[in-house]
């Protein structure tokens, strides 16, 4: 098996751990099941792990098919690194009854359960909220999925791209940027997933201060089409009949649009120029007071017909500028707006900000170093720890099993017989 190691939490090597830097874990102490796979559940489970809870992810003998993702890091990929940082690893076979009780034992003792299963694929296995919670009535169970749990759309299958088409996040995404002929594909970030997985966090960390108020745990339904709806910015708009067309917005198309430098870098600007207040800053911004009396450019409706015209007068300024320094000098000492550069995430990391913030931390796989991110919250000026590199499947199958009364015989019989597997 490829060597795969990383740093505990916190540990600085061989230095004095006296010496170490602490870490924020508000969730420390808090114990999870995770019952999730691929993306939404994952993110859902690393925000929990990585505020200081103790997540143990309960993995299929078929394995989260995110390990199997490209590009691969040494014996998994990338992209499961990324999500399963600093998680205990059982894998186990829910078929067979000795693994269901091993299972249900230890959610038995949870502060939290969190699955995004098809609903109704938990009760199969005797792990609904219903049978969990009368074993253990302070769990706070979080259940994320496509639609929900109990109407008329729950049993539908769901991935990301088809829930943004269902709940209007792609026609707005074509409708602002392109259209089925000019772009026949949806946004390629898996928005519906990332969304919820906070959402399911929040769900989990919300229903532990409940938990803490009436002594009772509680199941949170999460669906990644509400989820959706409520993120949309646009739907007081689109699901009211106001008329999009109507005096533009900051955040209406064309909006934010792309400008080259001089040097050939790419930049954006936070607002079009169509939008009246914004025009009159550009006009600012630029020193050109005179396009403020341009007939072509009085009204919102004119900017938006004469629009190829008056990107064209901001794109000649724009070039002007040998570097985003020098715009965003001017562009500040004219009180104007915000100014952005077009980078690659990998060119984000190694900004200055990113020097000073640490946003990411460094594990090793496969003998090459990655950079992982962490999350984004710092608690009294203290980042959440580094977390461990993910673990192999069943990693923890001995350990997990000891904890709930096994026997090493016994549990050198399950792992014989298939009820508990690894990749060893």
């Amino acid at each position: 098996m490829t060597d795969v190691t990383s740093e505990p939490p916190g540990s600085a090597g061989d230095a004095d751990p006296a010496e170490a830097p602490a870490h924020a874990a508000p969730l420390a102490g808090i114990t999870v099941v995770d019952f999730t796979r691929v993306l939404a559940g994952p993110t859902a489970t690393r925000i929990l792990v990585e505020m200081g809870a103790s997540v143990t992810k309960v993995e299929p003998p078929a394995a989260d098919i995110a390990r199997a993702a490209s590009p691969s890091a040494g014996p998994t990929s990338g992209y499961y690194l990324q999500l399963n940082g600093g998680k205990r690893n059982l894998s186990i076979d829910l078929n067979y009854p000795e693994g269901r009780a091993a299972v249900f034992e230890l959610c038995s003792r949870a502060d939290v359960i969190v699955e995004n299963y098809r609903p109704g694929t938990m009760a199969t296995f005797g792990l609904d909220y219903e049978a969990v919670s009368a074993a253990n009535p302070m769990v706070v169970y979080v259940s994320m999925s496509g639609y929900g749990q109990d109407n008329p759309w729950s049993g539908r299958p769901a991935f990301a791209p088809t829930v943004q088409a269902e709940s209007g996040s792609t026609a707005t995404h074509l409708a602002h940027y392109g259209d089925l002929l000019t772009r026949p594909t949806t946004d390629s970030t898996s928005q519906a997933d990332l969304y919820t997985g906070v959402q399911g966090a929040l769900a989990a960390i919300t229903g532990l201060f409940q938990r803490s108020v009436t002594g009772r745990g509680t199941h949170a339904d999460v669906s990644m089409m509400a989820t959706m709806l409520s993120v949309n910015e646009r739907l007081h708009m689109e699901a009211n009949g106001l008329d999009p067309l109507g005096e533009p917005t900051a955040l209406s198309a064309p909006e934010s649009p792309i400008f080259e430098l001089a040097d050939g870098s790419l930049i954006t600007i936070a607002a079009s120029p169509v939008w009246s207040p914004a025009f009159g800053r550009y006009c600012t911004m630029m020193g050109r007071n005179d396009l403020k009396a341009d007939p072509r450019y009085k009204t919102p409706e004119l900017r938006r017909e004469h629009y190829d015209e008056l990107m064209a007068e901001v794109a000649a300024w724009i070039r002007t500028f040998g570097s985003i320094d020098e715009l965003e000098h001017q562009v500040s000492g004219a009180g104007g707006l915000a100014v952005g550069r077009i980078r690659t995430s990998g060119e984000a990391l190694d900004t200055e900000w990113a020097e000073a913030i640490q946003p990411y931390y460094s594990v090793e796989a496969d003998g090459r170093e990655l950079r992982l991110m962490r999350g984004p919250w710092r608690f009294d000026g203290l980042s959440t720890a580094p977390l461990p590199l993910a673990a192999a499947q069943g990693a923890h199958n001995a350990e997990v099993m000891a904890e709930l009364g096994a026997t090493e015989d016994e549990i050198a019989d399950l792992a014989e017989r298939g009820v508990l597997r690894s990749s060893d």
